[in-house]
């Protein structure tokens, strides 16, 4: 068993968690750079939370210029053992209304303008994504929203897009009916896939704003429209994250589904042709296996 630390990546709209107690701003230093802002920690029913502002307070980062390695690397290095992902996104199905929240478990990645891994020349290494995300922090998530009186749906498919820009009326039908994606948004990649390197384990909660375009009755996606829709999602974001502590417990035994040990056979690299340099860098998230 190992101490639980809840650690809270907020998408738009949630830039605060006012629930914590003994709450710090703390400024973390990373080999990646530094994180989107500082992280903000505290307790919250007697199990240590941080909490990432994803975009940064004030909402500063695109979601290309999100530095994700870093915030990976940060929230490792402050001994966070699971990752909570909140995100606003656009819904492809009319099921998935503005409101609704969705445990995502699968991705499709069409970004193409971000770092993708903490690995490369010098140390190789392939991770497992065919299940992107943690089962166990997902059921955890589905039962803090029921219990939240939140209407939510599990399972879901997440294209990520790269942005900053909506997507065309014809990108939003292919996603939609080529592709299956039941939602869309930009931050979730490849933040998952970092979180998988780091052996972290990660839940994708997508907070719904928007019909996308494809919608016939909703047309264009408008700003203005997912802001409004973004300020009640951010309080229901606060009271799901307020019913974690005690579905997680103080405690954990290892990840059922491996996810903290999906470094053990992924280092390709022999151990004598290895970079120093960027085995330094790995500290963090790779020290259990280096």
């Amino acid at each position: 068993m190992t101490p639980t630390m809840i650690g809270v990546i907020g998408g738009s709209g949630l830039y605060d968690l006012d629930t914590l107690t003994d709450k710090r701003w703390t400024k973390v230093s990373t080999p990646w750079g530094p994180p989107s802002d500082e992280i903000l920690t505290g307790t919250l029913d007697g199990v240590p939370m941080a909490f990432l502002p994803r975009h940064g307070r004030g909402h500063v980062h695109s979601p290309s210029t999100v530095p994700y390695r870093a915030n990976i690397d940060a929230l490792k290095r402050l001994g966070v053992t699971d990752v909570i992902s909140i995100s606003a996104c656009g819904s492809f199905r009319e099921t998935l209304a503005p409101g609704d929240f969705v445990v995502i478990d699968q991705f499709i990645d069409r970004t193409f303008a971000r770092d993708k891994s903490f690995f490369g020349t010098g140390c190789v290494a392939h991770v497992s994504m065919a299940h992107p995300t943690c089962p166990r922090l997902g059921a955890a998530c589905l039962d803090a929203a029921q219990d939240a009186g939140i209407t939510v749906h599990d399972g879901g498919t997440y294209l990520a897009m790269e942005g900053p820009q909506f997507s065309t009326l014809a990108e939003s039908r292919m996603y939609r009916d080529s592709w299956g994606a039941d939602v869309i948004g930009m931050t979730n990649m490849p933040e998952a896939k970092l979180a998988r390197e780091a052996e972290l384990c990660y839940a994708s909660l997508a907070m719904v704003t928007d019909y996308d375009s494809w919608h016939p009755d909703h047309g264009a996606v408008e700003i203005s429209d997912i802001i409004r829709v973004l300020t009640g999602n951010a309080d229901k974001a606060r009271a799901l994250i307020a019913r974690l502590p005690a579905l997680l417990g103080a405690d954990r035994a290892p990840c059922p589904h491996g996810c903290d040990r999906a470094l053990d056979h992924a280092l390709m690299t022999a151990p004598d042709k290895r970079n120093p340099a960027l085995l330094a860098r790995l500290d963090a998230v790779a020290g259990r296996v280096l």
